[in-house]
């Protein structure tokens, strides 16, 4: 199933570019992505409060209430530098340059999380960071 999850994450990545370009065109962009924020807030919560998960919150340890935190603070600045771009930039060429988050991700893993790597993750992360010197290129 993570595959089909995965492809769903992709399209949708790809509609956000395409709505956010749109949707930044006129506005700034921090305010662009308080509103894009606000209704992730609105419609992840929505889900936790239908599916009934709220009261599995008191679980939660102070170790991953940080790392949740960290994470959601890394998200933010993300979404404030990728809006940025996008106001400045063609959503064609930000999109891929923005997958470079795929190699450092690779790299992160394999440095602070052990993760082991393959020969095919090497040379996906090499093309990936190819096209996306391709795309910094006018």
């Amino acid at each position: 199933m993570w595959k089909y999850y995965a492809l769903l994450s992709a399209l949708f990545a790809a509609l956000t570019a395409i709505f956010a370009k749109i949707g930044v065109k006129d506005i700034n962009s921090n305010l662009a992505t308080a509103i894009r924020t606000t209704v992730i807030l609105l419609l992840t919560w929505g889900i936790v409060l239908f599916s009934g998960r709220l009261n599995e919150i008191k679980g939660i340890s102070h170790h991953t209430w940080c790392f949740l935190l960290l994470s959601g603070l890394a998200t933010g600045l993300s979404w404030l530098f990728y809006f940025k771009a996008l106001q400045t930039g063609d959503v064609s060429r930000i999109a891929p340059i923005d997958k470079l988050s795929v190699v450092i991700t690779i790299l992160l893993a394999f440095f602070l999380l052990k993760e082991s790597v393959s020969t095919k993750v090497i040379i996906g992360a090499l093309l990936i960071t190819a096209g996306s010197i391709v795309m910094l290129w006018k």
